[in-house]
C-alpha cells in the first residue's frame, strides 16, 4: 500500500466517496467500510451513488448512508475518492463532474488497467475485491479501529465479489482477512448470507424461470448464454437488480468454459461475462464498451438482442 495515499486521504476534512453505478456487494461493502474508516480517523465522508442499492444490500445503509449525488453536496467536499471502478464513466455523470473541480482525486480499486485520470493518488491491485483493499487500510492504520459494522460490510464485499470464495482471485490473504473480520466483528457468516441470498421474491423466481428458457450453448457446449428482455421485466414486475447471479446458471453447466448474460436495459443490451477457463473475458468485454477481470467482466452494445448475440459469440468463439 502507498503510505502517501493514506496520509493524503487523512489530511482532508471531508471526502466524497463514490462507487460504481448499479452497485454490487463489493461496491457498497467497500464504500461503507471505507467511510467508517475515514470517520475513525476524524475525516468526514459522504457516500454517493447515482443508482439505488439492490434490495438485498439495502441493509448496509443502516451502517452508513449512501445518497444520490448533487453538485451542491460534492462542492462541500475537499477531495474525491473513487472505489471499485477503473474508469470515470463507471461512476456516473456527477462523478465525472467531480473530476473537473480541481480537487484531489483518489482511486482504490482491484480491476486491471485503471484509466490514468484519477492520478493524484491511486492504489490499484489485483486481488479478491476492493473490500480486501479497504481492509488493508485498517491494517495499515490500526486494525483495532475496525468496528463490527465495518467488519460486516467488508465481509459482504469479499463474499459477493468472490462468488462465496470460489473464484481464483481468492488467496490465503483473503481467508486470513475473513477470519479476522469474523473475529473482530463478532458475527456469524449466516447472518450476511441470509441477507444476500435468502430474500428473493416469487416475482424474481418467475423472472428466473423465463430466463432459464432462453439458455443456449455454442462452440460444442463451451459457451453458454442466457437472456433477459424488457418483456420479461414487465410481465413479472421485476427490475435489473433482480437478475443478480443469473449468469451462474449457464456457467455451472458441465462443459461450459465461459458464459454471457444479455439483459435489455435502458435501451441497450447489458452484457455480463464469466469464465472458468483460460478465456480472458476482460479482453472479450473490451470489444463491447466494457472490461473487468479475466474471469468476470461487463460491457454494453447498442445492437438489437439477436444481433448482439451474434456479435458477442463471434468474438468469444474466436478467442477459444
Amino acid at each position: 500500500m502507498s503510505i502517501s495515499l493514506v496520509s493524503s486521504l487523512l489530511r482532508h476534512q471531508c471526502l466524497a466517496v463514490f462507487t460504481h453505478i448499479r452497485p454490487d456487494g463489493d461496491a457498497l461493502g467497500s464504500q461503507v467500510g471505507c467511510c467508517l474508516w475515514l470517520q475513525q480517523h476524524g475525516v468526514s465522508a459522504i457516500a454517493f451513488n447515482e443508482d439505488p442499492s439492490p434490495h438485498n444490500l439495502e441493509w448496509l445503509q443502516s451502517y452508513f448512508p449512501v445518497q444520490k449525488p448533487s453538485k451542491e453536496a460534492i462542492d462541500r467536499c475537499d477531495g474525491i475518492l473513487f472505489l471499485d471502478g477503473n474508469h470515470p464513466d463507471r461512476f456516473g455523470k456527477l462523478a465525472e463532474y467531480a473530476t473537473t473541480l480541481g480537487k484531489p482525486l483518489y482511486l482504490i480499486d482491484h480491476h486491471p488497467s485503471p484509466v490514468d485520470i484519477y492520478a493524484d493518488r491511486h492504489w490499484s491491485l489485483s486481488t479478491s475485491s476492493t473490500a480486501q483493499l479497504v481492509y488493508d487500510l485498517y491494517l495499515e492504520t490500526g486494525i483495532e479501529k475496525i468496528t463490527p459494522e465495518a467488519a460486516i460490510a467488508l465481509y459482504t464485499g469479499m463474499v459477493t465479489d468472490t462468488g462465496s470464495f470460489r473464484f481464483d482471485s481468492v488467496s490465503p490473504s483473503t481467508h486470513l482477512a475473513v477470519a479476522d473480520l469474523l473475529a473482530r466483528g463478532h458475527f456469524k457468516p449466516n447472518i450476511v448470507h441470509e441477507q444476500l441470498y435468502d430474500q428473493r421474491s416469487p416475482a424474481q423466481f418467475a423472472l428466473l424461470g423465463m430466463a432459464l428458457g432462453t439458455m443456449k450453448f455454442f462452440a460444442d457446449g463451451r459457451i453458454g448464454i442466457i437472456c433477459v428482455t424488457q418483456e420479461m421485466f414487465q410481465k413479472t414486475g421485476t427490475v435489473y437488480g433482480d437478475t443478480e447471479a443469473f449468469v451462474s446458471y449457464p456457467m455451472s453447466t458441465k462443459g461450459v468454459e465461459a458464459a454471457v448474460i444479455f439483459i435489455e436495459y435502458e435501451g441497450r443490451i447489458k452484457l455480463s461475462f464469466r469464465s472458468k477457463s483460460k478465456l480472458d473475458v476482460n479482453l472479450w468485454a473490451r470489444q463491447f464498451e466494457g472490461g473487468g477481470h479475466a474471469k468476470a467482466a461487463g460491457g454494453w452494445t447498442e445492437a438489437p438482442l439477436d444481433e448482439a448475440i451474434d456479435r458477442v459469440l463471434k468474438v468469444g468463439m474466436a478467442s477459444l
